[in-house]
């Protein structure tokens, strides 16, 4: 098949390796800089807010299947431009994307289908938020309503945090427009897991769980960012709270999606939070997560352009969704100073990976004299697999000592807590037997 890919990040790079697997044979396009991805893709350097270019560049090169990876041309309809030249696209509509792109309705469509999710309030007017924080109960979670690059987020354990996080968004337009309206949420604690689910408007198959690392520094310290590594699969994640999952969650979405006339079509992403009284969806994205992809498709067995294009056509209850039995840890190697201010063209080394280790692009540049450079906040993913966590941890960040750029910061206990929990350390919530999702 001739295949596009929008966008040119560590997920994107991911989504290249997985269709481009020796025995699944097809041509691949993607948009985009990425100097991982030009192995593996031929690139047009076009604005992702550019669809009409984007969709006269699609059909000049004969695409057959467009799969778009960033959430904001998915929010802005590149879907819908698609289709109505006649492209099959793994993505859902831009109404259906609203899922993601407002918070607001996100959680007013949970309150209304009955789906668990922790109580809020929305506040479009700075001076009503504040009087709601007055006498709150802490802590609370303050959410810009639109896209945010996953840093619109802010946990206010007082009062001084909470009303500088809504005075940053409402105020200051930190996240511009994304923040004139903010979510404002009774706070959840629990183990969380990120959950994957492909889906075509009316079957869904869910992928391993995993568990991302969201803030900038060891210990969950710091700033959020876009996430600094993640964990596949998330041994909170169990056969118990699976089928939970499915029962309360998972169609509960997809089905009152259909009912609103929006079926959804692409990678739903469930972010969930296993509370003591049960699962509750904190989030939804309307898109493969970064980095959770990076770790999650490097334990995929299936010929993962079947899958897509079933999801295209409504076929997904006829392919198998395989993954295999091992584990996989990412590891996010940023620029320094991320998620705040970087500088880039810093050169790269990379030295010898051994097996079962790969590195994925990010934020990666060639430079005028031809040497590979950074050009982003996240520059680079490093994955290991191994048939345990422990190796796996153990391998990435064994690889991790082999690549060097000035200023180099990653956070050097990804996947810690997982290894607590699998060595019996860490907190149980409904059960103890990890799930595995269609093992091959």
């Amino acid at each position: 098949m001739r295949i596009l890919i929008i966008g040119s990040g560590g997920r994107e790079h991911a989504l290249a390796k997985a269709l481009s697997k020796p025995q699944h044979v097809h041509e691949l396009f993607a948009i985009g800089r990425n100097a991982g991805m030009q192995s593996l893709c031929s690139m047009a350097d076009i604005s992702m807010s550019d669809h009409a270019a984007i969709a006269a560049y699609a059909l000049s090169q004969q695409i057959e299947l467009a799969v778009v990876g960033p959430d904001e041309p998915l929010v802005n309809g590149l879907a819908d431009a698609f289709r109505s030249h006649g492209i099959p696209c793994f993505g859902p509509s831009k109404e259906a994307a609203r899922i993601e792109g407002s918070k607001a309705f996100s959680k007013a469509f949970m309150q209304r289908h009955h789906i668990p999710t922790p109580a809020y309030r929305v506040f479009s007017d700075c001076d009503q938020a504040y009087s709601y924080l007055v006498d709150c109960e802490l802590p609370v979670v303050v959410k810009a309503d639109g896209l945010a690059l996953g840093k619109g987020v802010v946990i206010a354990f007082d009062r001084e945090t909470a009303f500088k996080a809504v005075k940053q968004m409402m105020v200051d337009d930190q996240f511009g427009a994304s923040g004139k309206t903010v979510v404002i949420e009774a706070y959840a604690s629990g183990p969380e897991v990120s959950l994957l689910v492909f889906s075509d408007g009316v079957n869904a198959k869910a992928m391993v769980g995993a568990m991302d690392h969201k803030r900038a520094y060891d210990g969950d310290a710091g700033p959020n960012t876009g996430g600094m590594g993640a964990i596949a699969p998330n041994p909170w994640y169990t056969e118990e709270i699976a089928a939970l999952c499915e029962k309360t969650i998972i169609e509960p979405t997809l089905q009152g999606l259909r009912e609103e006339g929006i079926p959804f079509t692409g990678c739903l992403f469930f972010g969930l939070m296993l509370t003591q009284a049960g699962p509750v969806v904190i989030e939804y994205n309307c898109r493969f997560g970064d980095p959770e992809t990076e770790a999650v498709l490097s334990l995929l067995q299936s010929d993962l352009a079947d899958i897509l294009v079933s999801c295209t056509n409504q076929t997904l209850d006829q392919v198998e969704v395989c993954f295999s039995s091992g584990y996989a840890c990412s590891i996010a190697l940023a620029s320094g100073g991320y998620p705040l201010s970087y500088e880039t063209g810093k050169q790269i080394t990379i030295g010898r990976l051994v097996d079962g280790v790969e590195v994925l692009h990010a934020g990666t540049a060639i430079d005028e004299s031809g040497n590979l450079v950074t050009s982003g906040g996240r520059v680079l993913h490093v994955i290991a697999r191994a048939d345990t966590l422990d190796s796996a941890v153990e391998q990435a960040y064994r690889a991790v000592d082999s690549i060097s750029f000035a200023g180099m910061h990653y956070r050097k206990d990804i996947g810690k807590r997982a290894l607590l929990k699998e060595r019996g350390d860490g907190s149980s919530i409904l059960g103890t037997t990890q799930t595995r999702i269609s093992q091959c």
